[in-house]
């Protein structure tokens, strides 16, 4: 073998973007891109290709970096593709290596061991940018350039695939300097004077704060409080602004008390943000028609709420002109700060009324956990009905859930961002259903031993599944599962756990969890708890 190959370059690629962790499964056909990673960095062997994405992305979104998987061909990319849709509907900066067949082979369907009919549409169909080394002299570019897709706004993961002869090539590795975003288009200054404008002339400004606006969030403090705005969120946009400050309304646009709110306001901007069909009750959330909206895609200008005014460009670049145009503006109404923070307060009553005791798990939660932990969510009933919006988030990157909605992905994810922010306890909740999807992560999570308390909240199946056919039709299909027995999981990967069937006695529970700095399993037998007094329902369309 020659002293640097393919794997040697990936290192120095790694290197020179401050990247010390890739997430994968080995292969042979990928061998030699885990084997110089183990030796020089950190390789994660995690149980299924899927779990490497997820794991890479969640590594990213709290890092505020790039997360590296790498997976095999054929069977291994196609595993990998759910979770490189996750990460492109998240927008996260994810390099996905996959390995390919023999070069000289490719195309010709002879049957090659890991050969799969075009792979690069399919790594095309779920990526922002996906490319194929055709030589070993063109790996170099191929690879730093899908490193500056995934870092460029709107970012986005990016895939590789690398035939196996061209990953053993001579490699010539050198340093370089890190990869950077393409620079985006300037920002219109009539449209912000405009912009400007018809701000000046509101009475009773919101605004609404998603993912493009978390790498903003001062600016965005600075515009709520220098027009006395409320400040509502997507999910993706939470702790853009801390939500302990007292214009957050945050992500409870769609929340009943918040109505009167919204059917007052004469003006709304919105940050990087695309109204999710969640989040407005299907399309029909009535939203202020005085609209300035701010977003780095062009084509999202509009889409879903016509726009007085589209300023064009990140958040960053954005605000701090915005600003700058709005100097000496009088601010909102009297009065009007004030029904923003009786609405901050209403919407949370509304929402602890309905959850019941589960308001205790939500505090002991917040209470144990530092403001850097990350609160990593799968889709499961304490996720959608209070942790994403009651459990409070101070700092955008310790919000990780599945911006997708695909279930099953939460604990992967966790790993990801526990081993990217060592230095804070992550916490990851998921349900019995969920985690079952990916259980042989639990052998992850023993072997690679972060800080991390994994909290499943066990119902016997998928309970949001189970609530929404109750409502709807009736009757149950595919929701009632079998349950492991996680006591017996636990024990058996040497990992502590603990059963909670009481909510009063969850606060001890996990905060002696949180205090073995290492991985624990906490199950919470939902049948045993005080049912919630309104069932949660997901907001997803059904004609009648």
């Amino acid at each position: 073998m020659p002293s640097t190959n393919g794997g040697d370059l990936l290192v120095q690629v790694m290197r020179d973007n401050g990247v010390d962790t890739a997430f994968g499964v080995v292969s042979v056909h990928n061998l030699p891109l885990v084997e110089a990673v183990s030796r020089e960095l950190r390789f994660v062997p995690v149980r299924h290709e899927a779990a490497a994405v997820n794991a890479a992305d969640g590594y990213a979104r709290t890092t505020g970096g790039l997360g590296v998987a790498i997976t095999s061909t054929g069977t291994g990319a196609g595993n990998a593709a759910g979770a490189m849709v996750e990460a492109l509907t998240a927008g996260s900066r994810v390099l996905h290596v996959t390995g390919q067949i023999d070069s000289p082979f490719l195309g010709q369907g002879r049957g090659v061991i890991h050969e799969t009919k075009d792979q690069a549409a399919m790594l095309a169909a779920v990526s922002k940018h996906s490319a194929t080394v055709n030589s070993s002299d063109a790996a170099e570019s191929v690879l730093r350039q899908a490193v500056r897709s995934a870092l460029s706004l709107p970012c986005g993961p990016s895939s590789v695939e690398w035939p196996i002869d061209l990953q053993y090539a001579e490699q010539r590795c050198q340093a370089a300097p890190a990869e950077r975003g393409e620079a985006a288009p300037p920002v219109d200054p009539g449209a912000v004077r405009r912009a400007a404008e018809i701000i000046r002339s509101a009475e009773r400004p919101i605004l609404w704060v998603g993912g493009g606006g978390t790498g903003a969030g001062e600016r965005v403090r600075e515009l709520a409080e220098l027009l006395g705005a409320g400040v509502l969120t997507s999910n993706s946009g939470r702790g853009s602004v801390p939500e302990d400050h007292e214009l957050v309304i945050g992500n409870f646009a769609a929340n009943p008390e918040a109505g009167p709110l919204l059917a007052e306001a004469d003006l709304l901007i919105s940050i990087g943000t695309h109204f999710r069909s969640n989040e407005t009750r299907h399309y029909a959330l009535e939203l202020p028609g005085n609209h300035v909206q701010i977003d780095v895609d062009p084509a999202a200008i509009g889409r879903v709420h016509p726009a007085e005014v589209g300023l064009t460009g990140a958040a960053e670049q954005v605000l701090p002109q915005l600003l700058a145009e709005l100097t000496g503006v009088v601010g909102a109404e009297a009065g009007w700060r004030e029904k923003v923070t009786g609405t901050r307060a209403r919407v949370r009553a509304h929402l602890r009324a309905a959850i019941g005791k589960y308001a205790l798990i939500c505090d002991a939660m917040r209470q144990a956990l530092p403001a850097e932990s990350v609160i990593a969510r799968d889709v499961t009933i304490p996720s959608s009905q209070w942790g994403n919006r009651l459990l409070e988030i101070y700092r955008p990157n310790t919000n990780v859930f599945p911006v997708g909605g695909g279930i099953g992905q939460g604990l992967a994810t966790g790993i990801g961002a526990a081993i990217g922010v060592p230095q804070a306890p992550t916490v990851v909740f998921a349900g019995d259903g969920g985690l079952t999807v990916h259980l042989g992560e639990l052998a992850t999570l023993a072997q690679e031993q972060p800080w991390l308390v994994l909290v499943v909240f066990n119902d016997g199946g998928y309970g949001v599944l189970r609530n929404m056919q109750d409502k709807h039709a009736n009757r149950r299909s595919g929701v009632d599962l079998f349950t492991p027995n996680f006591g017996g999981l636990a024990d058996a990967l040497d990992m502590p756990y603990a059963l909670v069937n009481r909510a009063e006695s969850f606060a001890e529970t996990f905060a002696k969890a949180v205090a073995e700095h290492r991985p624990v399993l906490i199950e919470v037998d939902v049948t045993a708890l005080e049912p919630t007094p309104s069932p949660f329902v997901p907001p997803v369309h059904v004609p009648s």
